[in-house]
């Protein structure tokens, strides 16, 4: 395998990580979207970003 190979598959994202990375594009304006669904997305977005912060908060309060 060569080394241009092991890094690319280090930095696959896979299915969830490609989903967080989905969250946070704009939507296509083409494609209908209904009110459960930008709300659904919404409160992910909401999550996503609480537990980023509550992470970088631990990490603070651990070192510091």
């Amino acid at each position: 395998m060569s080394e241009k190979n092991k890094v690319e598959e280090f930095f696959k994202l896979g299915e969830v990580g490609n989903y967080f990375l989905n969250v946070f594009k704009k939507p296509d304006p083409n494609k209908k979207s209904n009110l459960n669904l930008r709300m659904m997305h919404g409160i992910n977005k909401i999550s996503i970003i609480v537990f980023l912060f509550a992470i970088i908060f631990w990490i603070v309060k651990r070192f510091i």
